[in-house]
């Protein structure tokens, strides 16, 4: 018989089992380094050091959750009743790939949009983090896409004939005089304005509202109004009717505030070859731009910087403007622009200031302190120029989405480049035959949600209700537009049923509280261990350690989005991955009772607990992958961790526990320990071994 120090206590040869252990142990090193970098990027920045390279850090952070890190979540279901099955999750994922565009074009950092299927249901999940204005997330998103078929605009640039101007004037005359009549009542009655807009205004918006704006500094749309209110008291009604791009307003200030403070600059610009905007044309360095600058610094007075931004500036315009910047507010330029024309006094010229743009000379002609204007407004629309000529490129044609019945992606028979087909209904393919008639050798724009994704130039009539897009297209570009066509030939109405907001404070408290159960759950689970099942049971600790750090590596590198109810999942795999050591403890203890050698009871132990770990894991998984296939992106996170969870605790009750046992349990230690590792009877077992 081998010697147990060849042969290994349990049967497997020792150097196998320490091989095992070292493997365990590099692998906890690795998830643990990914787990929580912080001593790994120590350890990078020391070799760096001294070493002198350049070995950059472990950068993998955890992605959170709407509810960890504040927002918004809103949950719409989408009407697929009038889709055909087979079409259903291309449509969904047309709208959802709308829904993307819609919501990256309001700034949103990192948002998630989901489609999930819940029976025979369709429901789009919308994570909006960091949002503001939750109403025009709403109606941006709700809307359904639009998808135009368009020409070119031969009016553009066309003269008004005298009819048209006749038009305008009548219209701009019957706006002032709806505006004079309601500014004449406000006069006489301030405390009235907010009944008398309800009244009188003509947009439905400005109705409901009483014609309450809000704070209007620097909203372009109300520059004129804030310009005439500025000056006014809070509670005034102005005494003028305001003319503004769009109609006539009666205006009342209800408050004002501080809004800051803004200067007035000019600047020169010096560009160096690669800056952005910088022409092709240009050749001077870096450093080369710097001295040029330097130079033109030493020149410079308050009183010729005007004349010698018009020399010697390369920012486009400036001949005419002198480099002046107007006034602007904090938040308007670049930072390093901004840092340093705000720093300088007033009539201060400063040194270069390197921004992406070049190196910049600026000359702060002034500042002033600026206020904030809240008020209410009644607008009497007046017909527009652009209502009677457009001076879009594009005019609109009756060819739609609603004709379009499919656009798949194809291939080019002749060279294989990947294209789109379009297939239209009857109604669909005569508008698109005459379209196509009336614009042989000109350009046809097609528009989703009124920006152009194809302008293919018409080479003849194309009848039959079929036509292709063709390009420079990659495959994934082809099924891209074709899945944004087939959202708009498809369209999937989608209504919200469920909106749900999250402050950063109550996000910030969640991962506290989250964090917080979590180490109280293993600090149980690891006193319940230690209690009942001694050494065993501490080697079952350390094996949920490394489940632990696994798990949350696991959790970047997939990665899986942290929410409440995904954390609540991994807490509760806390419990159930010392399952399986429980269930092979007690079959551990059963075996011994039997009246077997400890090396026997522990393989045994193992290997008829794996039937039971293996059937109730099964069970625990198929729940997982039935919640998160029938439920929404709130169970998923808990479905998801759980799973996740159940499959590691497998591997370290099985392997990590398993090896740990041989590796510590030898006679000596056996003999020695005695109760602490069940053993009562060590001679007996070491013999046996």
């Amino acid at each position: 018989m081998p010697k147990p120090s060849q042969s290994g206590f349990s049967g497997v040869p020792r150097v196998s089992v320490k091989r095992r252990i070292a493997l365990i142990a590099l692998m906890t090193v690795v998830v643990g380094s990914l787990s929580y970098p912080g001593p790994a990027n120590w350890l990078i920045d020391q070799t760096n050091n001294a070493l002198r390279t350049h070995f950059g850090h472990i950068d993998k952070p955890f992605v959170l959750g709407l509810d960890l890190q504040g927002g918004t979540r809103l949950e719409y279901e989408a009407d697929v009743s009038h889709v055909t099955s087979d079409k259903q999750s291309s449509a969904l994922d047309g709208v959802r790939d709308v829904i993307e565009r819609r919501v990256n074009a309001m700034g949103v950092s990192e948002p998630l949009v989901q489609t999930t299927r819940a029976g025979d249901s369709w429901r789009v999940s919308v994570e909006l983090a960091g949002i503001k204005d939750i109403k025009q997330a709403i109606k941006m998103i709700g809307e359904t896409p639009i998808l135009e078929f368009k020409e070119q605009n031969p009016d553009l640039g066309r003269a008004l004939t005298a009819d048209e101007k006749k038009q305008l004037d009548d219209s701009a005359k019957a706006a002032q005089s709806k505006a004079n009549d309601l500014l004449a009542k406000a006069l006489k009655d301030p405390g009235s304005f907010e009944n008398l807009v309800r009244q009188s205004a003509e947009d439905l918006v400005a109705k409901d509202q009483g014609g309450e704006l809000g704070y209007i500094k620097g909203n372009p749309n109300y520059t004129d109004i804030y310009n005439a209110a500025v000056a006014a008291d809070p509670g005034t009604v102005l005494n003028k009717i305001v003319s503004t791009p769009s109609g006539e307003a009666v205006v009342k200030v209800e408050a004002k505030k501080d809004a800051g403070q803004e200067i007035k600059v000019r600047h020169i610009l010096i560009q160096w070859a690669g800056a952005e905007q910088a022409p092709t044309s240009t050749t001077r360095t870096k450093v080369q731009a710097l001295a040029e600058a330097q130079k033109i610094q030493k020149e410079l007075t308050a009183a010729n910087f005007a004349d010698e931004a018009k020399k010697y500036s390369e920012e486009p315009g400036a001949t005419v403007s002198g480099g002046d910047l107007g006034w602007f507010g904090k938040g308007m330029m670049v930072k390093q622009f901004e840092d340093a024309a705000f720093a300088l006094k007033k009539g201060e010229i400063s040194g270069p200031v390197e921004t992406p743009f070049g190196y910049h000379l600026i000359y702060k002609e002034d500042e002033k302190n600026v206020q904030d204007v809240q008020v209410r407004v009644a607008i009497f629309k007046k017909m527009q120029e652009t209502d009677i000529v457009s001076q879009d490129e594009w005019k609109t044609t009756d060819l739609t989405g609603k004709q379009l019945t499919s656009a798949q992606i194809e291939f080019s028979q002749n060279t294989g480049s990947p294209e789109v087909g379009l297939q239209f209904n009857d109604e669909g393919a005569k508008l698109f035959a005459d379209l196509t008639k009336r614009n042989v050798g000109k350009p046809v724009a097609i528009f989703l949600d009124g920006e152009p994704i194809s302008v293919p130039t018409v080479n003849t009539e194309i009848l039959g209700g079929k036509a292709v897009i063709t390009g420079s297209f990659s495959v994934n570009e082809a099924k891209l537009l074709a899945q944004r066509l087939q959202a708009g030939a498809l369209p999937v109405p989608i209504k919200l049923i469920a909106q749900q907001s999250v402050g950063p404070m109550l996000g910030s408290d969640s991962v506290k509280a989250s964090l917080l159960a979590g180490l109280w759950g293993l600090l149980l689970v690891s006193l319940f261990m230690l209690a009942f099942y001694r050494i065993p049971g501490l080697l079952s600790v350390v094996a949920l350690g490394v489940y632990a750090l696994i798990s949350l590596a696991i959790f970047k590198l997939l990665p899986v989005t942290l929410s409440l109810s995904g954390i609540a999942g991994f807490i509760l795999s806390i419990g159930m991955a010392v399952d399986a050591n429980v269930l092979i403890f007690e079959r551990l203890k059963e075996e011994l009772r039997n009246g077997k050698g400890y090396s026997q009871a522990m393989e045994e132990g193992f290997r008829r607990a794996w039937l039971s770990i293996r059937d109730g894991n099964a069970t625990s998984i198929i729940s997982c992958v039935v919640l998160y296939w029938f439920t929404s992106s709130v169970i998923k996170g808990f479905a998801l961790t759980l799973a996740i969870g159940v499959i590691i605790s497998m591997f370290t009750a099985i392997v990590v526990t398993r090896n740990l046992m041989r590796w510590v349990m030898t006679p000596n230690v056996v003999s020695k320990l005695g109760w602490l590792v069940f053993a009562p009877k060590p001679k007996e077992d070491k013999k046996q071994a």
